[in-house]
């Protein structure tokens, strides 16, 4: 029998990861033995023993075989957090592709080489009475220095312990003096570590000055309808344990039920991860959780310094802190025993890796939380089409919360035809309606909040005259306008010929969307000169700590209109915003994508609730050239089952997920024919080795933005009713991707129901 050997590492860190060492798989261990396994391995020489985990099995040996030694056993019972998260990554890399090596990367926790930051500080070891006699020899001897310092420490209102550096500025002296005093048993200088902690989670000395006070709700009783919802919630833990999501109005007070479910767990001993879309929301968010919590919290951002990260992954991992807060890769946090996995606007896109491993934060929750028995806690105003089929189904435990917390009324809503406003001459992006609305808003001095949808706006034709977007007659998706000048599906490859006038009315303006944030504040300053406006977007956000800045401007009411794309709209509580408008709110429904209609839903009803969550009612005004499309309706009513009902029913009859699964496998390379070639061959594997004609292969097609830095971009889909069959199908193409050399030098990712 042919030998199997296993790559086994021993210190489970980002940097020892090419740090392998193999190990020969006895026989009666084959069965057993995976990848993730932790194993009993013997080390260096002599008879010691270590434990260590393996991350590839081959059949070939990397040196002499005489050497290579045998795995002991298997290690039983729960594994410390390292293995865990490895088998997360094994877990990871089955189901969405990728190398061990990208999917270790992903979830270990980075242990850069970066230094523990300290600071000295000064302990009176002598009593008073000491002090006093030091202090009058050092005046009879003239040592003016020694004395000055000796009065600082003998000062009433001194610190007991000072930091050395700041003492020795105050008292004007310098280090020898601090030795002296030392020589002679009086102070001792003590080093301590400090704790870099990242500015959100720094404590302004008068938070309602700085605007960043937390929203009055903070601190009080749940209301009748909360409290039905953390009970419910509490009883499935006491019993299946399901997933459970709260489906809550915007302002319905989520977040005070998320921290009544933390004080459960952490009463417990255990520690909770809370998952945030957007950085942007993190100092909002901090800052009520420290109100409830303390230093217990901890966060955890890409803007981070790594120092600062560094020392927010020691305070989890030695469990000083019990709560880490942060957007997706916080998932990965190496807590001792986590007990609750929360994730906050579960419906948020951001929650998917864009790189390999492509793997959705949500799904990969639910694996952790199996595999720590820990619970998961979704929540959303929107929750997306999949948790709540899934909720439907019974896989999840769903809760609704349908009034906002205090008795504060939705916003009203008002939807403006701009069909109707061209005809009428206005060409600007900006309403008739929406002008009185904002001279209003800034004559009481009231704010405003101005979102540019710009989500999907990459290359579809509309009609400025009755909404029409252009769209593949196979997909229900629209078409893309390439650089060739043809209309591009990007899911079947239908092309056609691009259009000049439109086919449903005839019109002749039709064409793409050319404005950005930038010339929507050009024209409200020109219009407005004495409002204070903001500007928030991917420039405006580019330093650490832009996005705090803008946030915290507007907080402090030094800004009477905020203008951005979808960064301003997630989860951001403003009590002093009364209108909110939408500009052209149906431009993402041209996003070539068969989630279009879902997000643009979710993007307006996150608009629209940013309005009147203080105690003025607010007003939002929805702009779009589409005011009877089914989401724009239902998100103008707030009504999530209406919006459900149509877009599952269309999910339905095209085999789109949540209903079928669908696999993205997207491939790039600077040779644009061999990228053709490759793929057209990897679509005739698949078609011969798929078990059913029910799956079903799409493409492949030129991405939307078809070539980027020289790269070639093409993209091919299959749709498959059972989601075992296409991670199976997606095994296969990457086993196949690897041993034909006709893929090398091919870059490729893999997305599953995307």
């Amino acid at each position: 029998m042919q030998e199997l050997y296993a790559d086994v590492i021993v210190n489970i860190t980002q940097e020892s990861l090419d740090k392998t060492f193999q190990y020969r798989i006895p026989e009666k261990l084959r069965e057993s033995v995976r990848e993730g396994t932790a194993v009993r391995i013997p080390f260096g020489r002599g008879t010691r023993t270590v434990d260590g985990y393996v991350v590839g099995i081959s059949a070939a040996p990397k040196i002499e075989e005489s050497r290579i030694r045998p795995i002991l056993e298997i290690q039983e019972g729960r594994l410390p957090i390292e293995g865990r998260l490895l088998q997360l990554a094994v877990w990871m890399k089955k189901t969405y592709g990728s190398t061990m090596n990208r999917a270790l990367q992903t979830v270990l926790p980075v242990k850069e080489k970066e230094k523990a930051s300290t600071a000295d500080s000064i302990r009176v070891i002598a009593d008073r009475e000491t002090l006093q006699r030091a202090l009058e020899e050092s005046r009879q001897k003239g040592h003016k220095a020694k004395e000055r310092a000796l009065r600082s420490l003998l000062d009433p209102g001194g610190e007991s312990c000072p930091d050395r550096l700041r003492f020795m500025k105050t008292a004007g002296v310098t280090s020898s003096v601090l030795q002296s005093l030392q020589k002679d048993g009086l102070i001792s200088v003590e080093t301590h570590r400090v704790i870099r902690n990242p500015e959100d989670l720094l404590e302004d000395a008068d938070e309602a000055e700085n605007g960043l006070s937390v929203p009055e709700q903070e601190g009080r009783e749940l209301t009748p309808g909360q409290k039905k919802v953390r009970d419910g919630i509490l009883a499935e833990w006491n019993g299946q344990n399901r997933p459970c999501l709260i489906r809550g109005i915007t302002g319905s007070g989520k977040t005070l039920i998320y921290m009544d479910l933390i004080g459960e767990v952490l009463r417990e001993g255990r520690q909770a991860i809370v998952l945030i879309p957007e950085i942007s929301l993190s100092w909002q968010t901090v800052r009520r959780f420290r109100r409830r919590f303390g230093d217990a919290v901890a966060v955890l951002h890409s803007r981070m310094s790594k120092g600062e990260r560094f020392d927010q992954m020691e305070r989890a991992r030695t469990g000083e802190a019990k709560i880490v807060i942060g957007p997706r890769s916080a998932l990965f946090t190496p807590f001792p025993d986590t007990g609750l996995i929360l994730i906050d606007e579960e419906h948020e896109p951001s929650y998917r890796s864009e790189k390999a491993p492509c793997y959705d934060a949500r799904e990969t929750a639910l694996e952790r939380a199996r595999m720590e028995q820990a619970h998961v806690v979704f929540g959303s105003a929107t929750p997306s089409v999949d948790a709540w089929y899934r909720c439907r189904k019974g896989e999840f435990a769903g809760f609704v919360l349908d009034s906002r917390y205090g008795g504060a009324g939705l916003p009203s809503v008002e939807i403006v035809d701009m069909r109707k406003e061209l005809q009428n001459g206005n060409r600007s992006v900006i309403s008739s309606r929406l002008q009185l609305e904002l001279e209003e808003r800034l004559r009481k001095k009231e704010q405003s909040m101005l979102f540019l949808n710009r989500r999907g706006v990459s290359g579809f034709l509309s009609c400025r005259s009755c909404g029409e977007v252009i769209r593949c007659p196979h997909c229900d998706v629209s078409l893309t306008l390439h650089n060739n000048g043809k209309l591009v599906c990007h899911y079947c490859g239908y092309e056609t010929d691009p259009v000049r006038v439109c086919p449903h009315c005839g019109s002749p303006f039709i064409s793409g969307f050319r404005v950005g944030t930038q010339k929507v504040e050009s024209e409200l300053k020109s219009r407005f000169p004495q409002a204070r406006i903001l500007r928030m977007d991917a420039d405006s956000t580019r330093g650490k700590n832009d996005y705090r800045k803008i946030l915290r401007t507007f907080a402090m009411h030094q800004a009477d209109i905020l203008v951005g794309t979808q960064m301003i709209v997630k989860g951001h509580d403003f009590p002093d915003v009364t209108l909110v408008g939408v500009l052209a709110a149906d431009l993402s429904l041209g996003e070539n994508s068969y989630r279009a209609a879902e997000r643009t839903y979710q993007l307006l009803v996150q608009a629209v609730g940013r309005a009147g969550r203080g105690s003025v009612p607010g007003l939002a005004v929805i702009q779009t050239y589409q005011p009877d499309h089914y989401s724009i309706r239902a998100a103008a009513s707030q009504d999530y089952d209406a919006f459900y009902s149509e877009e599952i029913a269309g999910r339905e009859f095209l085999n789109y997920p949540p209903v079928w699964q669908m696999l993205a496998v997207r491939g790039s390379c600077t040779d644009g024919q061999r990228l053709q070639r490759a793929f057209l061959a990897l679509r005739e594997f698949l078609r011969k080795y798929r078990r059913s004609e029910q799956t079903v292969l799409l493409g492949p097609t030129p991405e939307t933005v078809a070539r980027i830095k020289d790269n070639w971009r093409e993209v091919l889909y299959v749709r498959e009713p059972d989601r075992q069959e296409i991670i199976r199908l997606r095994s296969m193409a990457e086993r196949y991707i690897e041993i034909n050399s006709g893929f090398r030098d091919i870059y490729f990712t893999f997305e599953l129901n995307s």
